[in-house]
């Protein structure tokens, strides 16, 4: 590993003499290499113009968006490289009915824009490297009780179960179907013994081995990706990854005890990234699954209609292809029409954007939700998720217009959500990310506030 002193780049000259190099050239020759894609009869995707798209009689007036962030702090105790993760998770709540009329003034006051937007916010703070609480015995035994009681004392209504208890009910899901295979124990003592499997309870209980002390939230596995001997991003961005998602379960759940399932017809529900959770805590998206489809059922024998659970992926692989299929030799942004959806299956996704030869299909473990590519009337591009709720949604060796609840409504949200700011992205998670980034809604109780524009909004309609 090459290791530059600081402010040390590598100019063109070594660069080009490494793609000269013989060896790189050789390899590039037994490289597999995709045909570049440059005519709409090439791009082996059903094409569907989504004006013909069936659409229900109204669409969602409010648009609830939720994004978080972390950032890694250096703190002075003493030990070099210490720090702690701050992770703030923000909800926005967008009003389109008051959006969609002042988008129709040749000026807009700023003032009465920002009261379109409802927004609130809770942090947490959670150790990493070389920083240990009072009682415990290492950085690992500190993160792991920390975890446990920030879930526990986070709520998002001050009148209803904290999102521990909204991960509980998950986890119950898991222990009902049994913990085979469960990984390692998460104490230090057990964690070279391969034999030794994980005891997975609910709450705090202590090792039938050592006596000490475990938690609920040690089946997340978290813990395993701190750093002992530097910064944990990765560790802080998978913990703010989860506990997006569990606060999106959370709020269903909410609605669900509230007697407020009604309301749903006239929410939309948009998360930053993809409907899935990576890495050591995937195990969580099967009950997320079983848990939303199960809510989705309750309501949709109110409303008629299914819940509109939309993620939307910014970068990445998939942002990538569709930017090259739709771009011409000539480097113009219109091989693909505007206002068009187009569905992905399970072998395109393998040919052509993430190549396996699997017979597991693309995200089978990971995603709660499939993507699928749109153009915009204006000709943004965007790569979103719509959440499944049955075995038929998810199966996506097939792509039809079916698989993708109430794709119609979505595509015409996007199309009036589209942001003209940021590529790639909508307005509403733009608010949400600004929230998160620079949070001025801390606190638990404004979330109280939006909850009840919901529920009256949603009594009136």
């Amino acid at each position: 590993m090459f290791v530059p002193f600081e402010n040390e780049f590598a100019a063109y000259e070594p660069l080009r003499r490494i793609l000269d190099n013989k060896k790189v050239e050789e390899l590039q020759k037994q490289m597999l290499t995709r045909a570049r894609t440059y005519s709409m009869s090439d791009i082996q995707l059903q094409q569907l113009d989504a004006s013909a798209f069936d659409k229900s009689d109204f669409l969602p007036e409010l648009i609830l968006a939720i994004d978080g962030g972390y950032q890694c702090v250096p703190v002075k105790n003493g030990f070099p490289g210490a720090e702690i993760g701050y992770i703030t998770v923000a909800s926005v709540l967008l009003l389109m009915k008051e959006i969609r009329a002042l988008s129709n003034k040749k000026f807009i006051d700023p003032k009465k824009f920002r009261e379109t937007e409802k927004a609130t916010a809770f942090d947490s703070v959670f150790p990493g490297c070389n920083v240990i609480r009072f009682g415990e015995k290492s950085p690992l035994t500190s993160l792991r009780r920390t975890l446990f009681e920030q879930l526990k004392n986070a709520f998002v209504f001050s009148d209803f179960e904290s999102l521990l208890d909204t991960y509980e009910s998950l986890l119950k899901y898991r222990i009902d179907e049994g913990i085979e295979n469960a990984p390692a124990n998460p104490l230090e003592e057990l964690t070279d013994d391969p034999n030794k499997k994980m005891q997975i309870e609910l709450g705090r209980y202590y090792c039938k081995d050592t006596k000490q002390p475990l938690y609920s939230t040690d089946a997340l596995r978290i813990h395993e990706l701190l750093n002992p001997r530097g910064t944990s991003g990765e560790m802080y961005g998978q913990l703010s990854y989860v506990i997006e998602r569990l606060c999106l379960v959370h709020l269903l759940r909410a609605f669900e005890k509230k007697n407020w399932l009604q309301t749903l017809r006239n929410v939309a529900f948009v998360l930053d990234g993809p409907l899935a959770i990576y890495s050591v805590s995937a195990w969580i998206v099967k009950p997320i699954i079983r848990e939303i489809s199960r809510i989705n059922e309750l309501q949709k024998k109110i409303t008629g209609k299914d819940l509109i659970i939309l993620g939307l992926e910014k970068s990445g692989r998939f942002v990538e292809h569709f930017n090259d299929i739709d771009t011409s030799p000539a480097g113009s942004d219109d091989v693909i029409p505007n206002n068009t959806a187009l569905l992905l299956d399970d072998l395109y996704i393998k040919k052509n954007i993430v190549f396996s030869n699997s017979p597991k299909m693309y995200g089978e473990i990971t995603y709660f939700g499939r993507k699928f590519f749109f153009k915009t009337k204006n000709g943004y591009r965007l790569v979103p998720h719509l959440a499944f709720y049955n075995a038929e949604q998810k199966n996506i060796k097939t792509a039809n217009v079916e698989q993708f609840p109430r794709l119609g409504d979505v595509c015409a949200l996007l199309n009036d959500l589209v942001s003209n700011r940021y590529p790639n992205s909508i307005n509403p998670l733009i608010s949400a990310h600004a929230e998160a980034a620079i949070p001025l809604s801390l606190g638990r109780r404004i979330f109280d506030d939006i909850a009840r524009e919901i529920a009256e909004r949603g009594a009136t309609t």
